[in-house]
């Protein structure tokens, strides 16, 4: 059986820089504090855990005094930094260079579309670490959207600018664009007050059509991700509409053996947020299971 490893697939570079400062403040020191999941991959939290990372929560931050936090590659809203100076905590800042320019981005369209009673539209995932930053550069009041429901929020006789998480599909953030423009075209509304960015990460993105190209060339492919990632179900989605014998896996244990069966080709591929070493595992239980199939 010929078993192969999408070389594209893995860590974007905003979680491999997360990843890297964590290993580096963990080398000297016992216990380091996380913000969050530092990536929505579970396997891979559990071994920084080992390491001494310790998640926590918004909450829990409120009550730490005087100790280090690494703030993960999805960013963070200003009142974090906030609480971190009234709380005399020393920041460990990995937030991904893009969701910075984006966050910039965010404000700077905010207080400026503010003046002309216009709204910020986020194409986000509710709750979502990045999101949650991006709105609290408006003083959490964007509107988040993730559905054609969703739209119902916005007043579209007002000007409407668009911005899109940096790990949502394209074509969903398109498909968005066009409804919106057909909501302010049926309110009466001037598309000239309707300003759209696509600010999905180029990385990201990129990966749609090689996932499209690598699905193709294989009778099964087994996409490896964390269930909590954004990114991982939106490629994913990909990945299964090209090739319908596609699953969607965390670790190698929930490989089902029946789905190698009269098999000759397996492709193995994962979200931004899915590490080398996990795929490599899966991949070594596909090797195994091969050698138990009859020929």
């Amino acid at each position: 059986m010929n078993v192969t490893i999408d070389k594209n697939s893995g860590y974007c570079f905003g979680v491999e820089f997360a990843i890297q400062m964590a290993e580096d403040e963990l080398a000297h020191e016992p216990t380091l504090y996380c913000l969050g999941d530092i990536v929505h991959n579970r396997m891979e939290v559990e071994r920084l855990h080992q390491q001494g990372l310790r998640i926590i929560e918004r909450e829990q931050l409120q009550n730490l005094h005087d100790c280090k936090v690494l703030i993960r590659a999805h960013g963070e809203p200003p009142e974090t930094y906030e609480l971190a100076l009234r709380n005399n905590l020393e920041l460990i800042d990995a937030s991904c260079p893009v969701v910075l320019k984006l966050q910039n981005r965010v404000k700077h369209a905010f207080d400026s579309t503010t003046r002309q009673n216009g709204q910020i539209v986020i194409y986000g995932q509710p709750g979502h670490a990045e999101v949650t930053g991006l709105n609290g550069q408006t003083g959490n009041r964007s509107i988040i959207v993730m559905t054609e429901a969703d739209l119902d929020q916005i007043d579209f006789a007002r000007p409407v600018t668009l911005f899109s998480q940096t790990t949502k599909s394209t074509a969903g953030f398109y498909h968005m664009k066009a409804l919106i423009e057909q909501r302010i075209a049926a309110a009466g509304g001037s598309l000239d007050a309707f300003d759209a960015n696509d600010s999905i990460c180029r990385q990201v993105s990129n990966r749609e059509p090689a996932l499209r190209k690598f699905a193709v060339d294989y009778d099964v492919v087994l996409f490896v991700s964390g269930r909590k990632s954004s990114n991982g179900k939106a490629l994913f989605s990909v990945v299964n509409q090209t090739n319908p014998r596609s699953y969607f896996i965390e670790n190698e244990q929930e490989l089902d053996e029946t789905w190698l069966q009269g098999t000759h080709s397996v492709g193995i591929c994962g979200a931004t947020s899915t590490p080398m070493w996990l795929m490599q595992r899966v991949a070594d239980r596909v090797a195994q299971i091969a050698e138990s199939l009859p020929v």
